[in-house]
């Protein structure tokens, strides 16, 4: 069950752990490409044992030469030079060094630059300051010694951390943030002058996109409010995002789990290679376990052998637990692309037919439990790109004509209604109940507004624009 749930990287972290701490254990040489298509059933067969007269069992550890207990997929990707850039470790700077660097450079007093230290160390990763002065004030005189006031803080955050780049940096709310970004642009410019008088007196009508409101409070043309919000969109609301968080940090791109591809209108599932490790019982173990295995007067030498017997049986029953993740995931896909066939060969979301786990899990003969380990956090590399496993998965409604529909597909319709609509009057949700119902969805309103929420699509007022 565990190794079921690992996604392709997760796993071969997981397989590396395991052949460091199990010697027994190691990953077989191809000999020849023919074994890459090989089926699953192949893939595990054992050609021939041979018996060693010992007190205990070990016959069944002891194989020909040829590698015996191995895992290789029947159908995995040939492709997997396509996924080598798995992960990547890279070296940057933080914010917070990158702060303490211009701070030391500033004329201040040596107090002063604790305090301003102090409160760089309380920045947020976005470069927020969330903690109220007077926290800082009794924090810096219960761990630091230092004995402040509010005032001075609040001087020192003012004067000195707020104007450290990026501007921005040290704002207590969005508001400051953007204001401290507009004030160090040409004030001489109409637009940002502007700009930054909606951001400081009309920052609520804004918000709540008042076009009008503000239109009418400053007299002046729609056109002026249009600049005016331009150079608003170029600010930035977290001025921490361009910076790592830690000193080392892991960028990791997705890997799919699955390889699907079309040919002649046949929809194919494949193992990512990767899912597909060769393995087997180490031959110099087994070698070592019959030497051991042939004194029976020395006890350091039984020892040794259970020992080995007890590495030997680990490495049998991790490659058996491979093999059945292999069997299982392999089944898995294999339903899920049965069920969506359609959708694979179109692309077209609006083909996916509703299909919740109990759908593959009644396919596949699998517990509904193991369905969900096997989708949880996988990715499949499809002809339309790479997908989301989850996003196959939606409930059912039905529609006009009594046809079970997907609601993944309602929502698509949604989006696009909401795309093609006239921004400067966007439709409200009983608009578009009316729309999806003419379009033959009977749907009623909260489930249109539950629609767009899960879409991060907001109600109309807030949709509008000039």
């Amino acid at each position: 069950m565990k190794l079921i749930q690992l996604h392709t990287l997760e796993f071969e972290e997981e397989l590396e752990r395991e052949l460091e701490e199990n010697p027994a254990l190691e990953i077989a040489k191809e000999d020849s490409k023919e074994d890459e298509y090989a089926s699953v059933e192949d893939s595990y067969e054992s050609e021939g044992t041979e018996s060693i007269e010992t007190d205990f069992d070990v016959d069944q550890y002891l194989y020909d030469d040829e590698p015996s207990y191995k895992t290789a997929s029947s159908n995995y990707s040939s492709d997997d030079e396509e996924f080598d850039n798995e992960s990547l470790l890279t070296e940057g700077q933080s914010l917070y060094d990158y702060l303490l660097e211009q701070i030391h450079l500033v004329n201040i007093s040596e107090e002063d630059e604790k305090i301003a230290e102090y409160i760089i160390g309380n920045l947020d990763t976005d470069g927020y300051l969330r903690r109220e002065i007077k926290s800082l004030v009794d924090d810096l005189a219960f761990s630091q010694g230092i004995y402040t006031t509010k005032e001075n803080v609040e001087d020192i955050l003012e004067n000195y951390v707020q104007k450290l780049d990026p501007p921005g940096v040290g704002a207590r709310g969005l508001q400051e943030c953007l204001l401290l970004q507009i004030e160090k642009k040409v004030s001489s410019d109409k637009a940002v002058s502007l700009a930054a008088n909606i951001l400081r007196y009309q920052f609520d009508a804004l918000t709540n996109k008042h076009y009008n409101k503000i239109i009418q409070k400053y007299d002046i043309e729609e056109e002026d409010l249009r600049n005016a919000l331009d150079e608003i969109s170029k600010l930035s609301p977290k001025v921490g995002g361009n910076f790592d968080t830690q000193t080392i940090t892991i960028n990791q791109e997705i890997i799919p789990d699955f390889v699907i591809q079309v040919k002649d209108g046949l929809v194919i599932p494949m193992l990512n290679s990767k899912n597909a490790p060769t393995l087997r019982v180490s031959e110099e173990y087994k070698d070592i376990l019959s030497t051991y295995s042939h004194d029976k007067n020395s006890s350091e030498h039984k020892q040794a052998a259970l020992f080995i017997k007890q590495k030997l049986d680990a490495a049998k029953w991790y490659i058996d637990a491979i093999n059945q993740r292999q069997n299982t995931l392999l089944q898995t896909i294999t339903a899920i692309v049965k069920f969506q066939k359609d959708y694979f060969l179109t692309g077209d979301e609006k083909s996916l037919r509703p299909m919740i786990l109990k759908d593959v899990a009644d396919i596949t003969g699998f517990d509904i439990s193991t369905i969900s380990r096997v989708v949880k956090s996988k990715y499949a590399d499809t002809p339309n790109g790479i997908i989301y496993l989850k996003d196959l998965f939606s409930d059912s409604l039905t529609n006009d004509d009594g046809e079970e529909v997907s609601t993944k597909e309602i929502k698509t319709h949604l989006q696009e209604v909401i795309s093609k609509e006239n921004k400067r009057k966007p439709l409200t949700d009983d608009a578009l109940v009316v729309i999806l119902k003419e379009q033959g969805y009977n749907i009623a309103r909260r489930t249109i507004a539950k629609y767009r929420e899960q879409l991060n699509i907001p109600v109309a007022r807030l949709r509008k624009e000039l």
